[in-house]
């Protein structure tokens, strides 16, 4: 059960803006399992890192954004790009190649970007994300615009340099950023005690003289809470914070992990956090919804993911003519 309940929200929610953040929470669940089931029968080509189990930092986070505000993104972004309202068809036409993906099918899974969004783009490099968002943030400071942007990277990137210079400039400089460090517990296949002397990475922001908290980051409650008071903040002209949200991604790092360097007892541990049946029974004591009601959105979801595919199949694939197009900007 969750430590917070819906009473402890700050900003008040209707009833189906609360469905539709569950309902985001289940698109990437299921999203991410259909991508892992296409990877592994060879129908999707590349690579590809799964955020199962991390649904409600991106969801939660989000959700207190304004329809202006900015992202960026890291190469487990699948779930930022829903949460941040990126259309599941065109996200997955991308992953299978396809002209009528978010890329017309040149970028596949670590390169989706949707601008109108406000979503400035995954990232492949570690932390290759983090001095973009400051950089935007530079531009609503210099501009005068309300915009906040938000930027997700994971405990790896922590240990970057572009990490500690672009969090240096932010405070410097006073932008409207808020860092958000999606820590899953390993780095590639390295546990965070191993990586890190500090027992929490927000730390870190103490270093660069602005507020740095840890929470937990299976709790959409919390998690919203705490990126909201993060964003006003920012809005408000008094800089950036770091926000550590300990989560756990349930599958490998990539397409190709094994997960040899942990055990199927933890793995079990963290999937009873799971982030998604936490924020169904909070939902359902404040009534929100009935269990019934949860199982449908579920199924919608479910059929809305499985729809995805079929448009993503049916998508031409880029000819050798359009190996050129879009180079130049």
């Amino acid at each position: 059960m969750s430590a917070y309940q819906l009473s402890d929200l700050k900003r008040e929610f209707s009833k189906e803006e609360l469905k539709e953040l569950y309902k985001k929470m289940w698109d990437i669940r299921w999203f991410e399992e259909k991508v892992d089931e296409f990877f592994a029968k060879g129908m999707i080509h590349g690579t590809t890192h799964l955020c199962v189990g991390q649904e409600a930092s991106a969801v939660g986070s989000c959700a207190v954004l304004n329809p202006d505000d900015k992202i960026t993104s890291t190469h487990r972004g699948h779930g930022h790009c829903i949460a941040k309202g990126a259309e599941v068809n065109k996200m997955m036409a991308e992953l299978f190649g396809r002209t009528t993906g978010y890329c017309k099918g040149k970028g596949g899974s670590m390169h989706i970007a949707d601008v109108e969004k406000g979503n400035l783009g995954a990232n492949g490099i570690v932390g290759g994300g983090i001095p973009l968002a400051v950089g935007s943030a530079l531009t609503a400071h210099m501009k005068k615009l309300d915009y906040v942007t938000v930027c997700y990277f994971g405990d790896g990137a922590t240990n970057e340099g572009s990490f500690h210079e672009a969090l240096n400039l932010a405070a410097v400089w006073n932008l409207p950023v808020v860092f958000i460090c999606e820590n899953n517990q390993y780095g590639m296949s390295g546990p965070v005690k191993d990586m890190v002397k500090i027992e929490n990475i927000s730390e870190r922001a103490k270093a660069y003289g602005f507020p740095g908290v840890t929470i937990d980051g299976n709790d959409m409650i919390e998690i919203m809470n705490t990126t909201e008071e993060a964003v006003e903040r920012a809005r408000s002209g008094n800089g950036p914070t770091l926000i550590e949200m300990k989560t756990y991604r349930w599958k490998g790092h990539s397409k190709s992990d094994a997960r040899l360097y942990r055990t199927r007892e933890e793995e079990s541990e963290w999937k009873e956090k799971d982030p998604i049946k936490r924020f169904q029974e909070v939902l359902i004591a404040a009534e929100v919804f009935t269990a019934e009601d949860a199982e449908a959105i579920r199924k919608q979801s479910k059929k809305d993911i499985e729809d995805s595919v079929e448009f993503a199949k049916e998508g031409p694939m880029p000819t050798k003519e359009d190996l050129l197009t879009d180079i130049y900007a």
